[in-house]
């Protein structure tokens, strides 16, 4: 019988417990089990870390028959004392007084084998959290969601909720996901729920944007959405992003903010997360912990735009992609100048104006902005930003080169002429944090049921 005042507690609790406790009440999915003659030990895992607890469970329970029986997967329920465990590589064990099954799982339940690839694992993304791996990513995807928070608030920062539906193109680049609710065969915007052409946002910025030269400081954590048809490992059609907006921030703070987050970030995971990254660099990336380490102790490189070109052009390395100034950096560009010309992270600065969006504050020679991007190994830009232009008649002039409406930015353009001031923020994709943070190479690995083209099936 379970004491009717019996609390469960978390396996990652009982694990860290300095001394045993009195009577103890689990509940957890089997990962393993194993039979010998009398009693059987159960490996439970709750989820709430890497490691589990054994389960001993001996012929004196009245339904030990029936333990017997119970399988990888099922979901158990487990009274008893806590006793130090004779095996190796753990310190404390249960000896079960009871032990309940939850939930069976058949023979058929498609986690038996200890190792699946992760296309597989794909097809299956509402198990694929119970695996070691995917379980870690996720509990470090909480940590890194919760320290975004944290370093923000200790900064004095403003968390705001920017809109999710909106009319207006951040990009200016037209690859959104249209919102309607219209049904087929009408195609009339006018008759639409808001009159207007709606979609989901592809970023909060612009309204960060106001909100920021009400407050100071702000920043919006949020899912963003665009409908590029694109699969690459970097890309997906729903991913989250980090955009802080700062009032009277130049380019020279910004950087320097994205770089301390990066090290705090990463700092915060390897302090809180050091289990489940201890997993990612025996089984995914052998070099992680040098790297994160690496990174949080060297200050990053700072480049102008030019300067980069120059080194890809010299480096005398044969790309996919050709380099050539007025050009982009692709992402294998990206990580020749953080891989093997530095060997540390890099922000690249003022852009040619041709290749960045129009709300960037155009520089003194009139050829670039003041743009940047947070290069680090293994990822390529993982971080992209700008000091915004503050001007209105440049602001304007941006707008029409670019053939954009001025009636839909009329709002963003009058920002301009009621105490407009020197402003700056940027975007981190949150995925792309993750990614770095364990060595996962591909984005659809780091949440939980990714968005992808033809992929919208859990």
């Amino acid at each position: 019988m379970i004491p009717n005042d019996l609390v469960r507690t978390r396996i990652v609790h009982l694990l860290k417990t300095e001394t045993a406790p009195g009577p103890v009440l689990v509940k957890g999915w089997v990962r393993t089990k194993r039979d010998a003659k009398g009693f059987s030990f159960i490996e439970l895992n709750d989820g709430s870390c890497l490691s589990n607890i054994q389960v001993l469970a001996d012929d004196r329970l009245p339904n030990y028959a029936t333990i017997r029986k119970i399988t990888t997967g099922s979901a158990l329920e487990v009274a008893g004392r806590l006793i130090a465990s004779k095996g190796q590589g753990q310190r404390w064990e249960i000896q079960a007084s009871s032990v309940t099954l939850i939930g069976s799982a058949p023979d058929s339940y498609p986690l038996q084998k200890k190792r699946h690839t992760d296309e597989y694992l794909r097809t299956i993304a509402h198990l694929r959290p119970r695996t070691n791996k995917y379980g870690a990513a996720l509990r470090i995807r909480s940590q890194l969601a919760y320290a975004v928070h944290r370093f923000f608030q200790e900064r004095g920062f403003h968390y705001i909720h920017t809109p999710i539906l909106t009319a207006s193109d951040c990009e200016g680049a037209g690859e959104m996901f249209r919102v309607t609710s219209l049904p087929p065969g009408n195609d009339r915007v006018e008759d639409d729920f808001f009159g207007v052409a709606a979609n989901l946002t592809v970023s909060g910025q612009l309204e960060a944007e106001m909100l920021a030269l009400a407050l100071g400081d702000v920043y919006t954590f949020g899912p963003t959405f665009r409908a590029e048809n694109s699969n690459t490992r970097r890309h997906a059609a729903e991913f989250w992003m980090i955009e802080p907006e700062m009032a009277f921030c130049d380019l020279i703070e910004n950087m320097a903010l994205a770089e301390s987050m990066i090290k705090y970030l990463t700092t915060y995971a390897m302090d809180h997360c050091a289990e489940d990254l201890s997993l990612f660099a025996r089984f995914v990336d052998p070099q992680l912990m040098h790297r994160l380490a690496a990174l949080v102790e060297q200050p990053f490189v700072r480049i102008p735009y030019a300067e980069a070109i120059a080194i890809l052009l010299g480096c005398g390395q044969t790309f996919d992609y050709p380099v050539a100034a007025g050009h982009d950096l692709q992402a294998e560009h990206e990580r020749y100048l953080v891989e093997h010309h530095f060997k540390r992270p890099v922000t690249v600065y003022d852009f040619p104006k041709t290749i960045k969006p129009f709300y960037m504050r155009l520089n003194d020679d009139g050829q670039t902005v003041s743009s940047m991007d947070v290069l680090v190994a293994g990822i390529g830009e993982i971080i992209g930003g700008s000091q915004r232009e503050e001007r209105y008649d440049q602001l304007l002039e941006r707008l029409q080169g670019l053939g954009l409406s001025r009636e839909n930015y009329w709002w963003y353009l009058e920002s301009r002429q009621f105490g407009s001031v020197p402003h700056s923020g940027f975007g981190m994709g949150f995925e792309r944090l993750v990614m770095m943070m364990t060595g996962i190479s591909n984005i659809r690995d780091v949440i939980a049921f990714p968005r992808t083209p033809k992929n919208i099936d859990f």
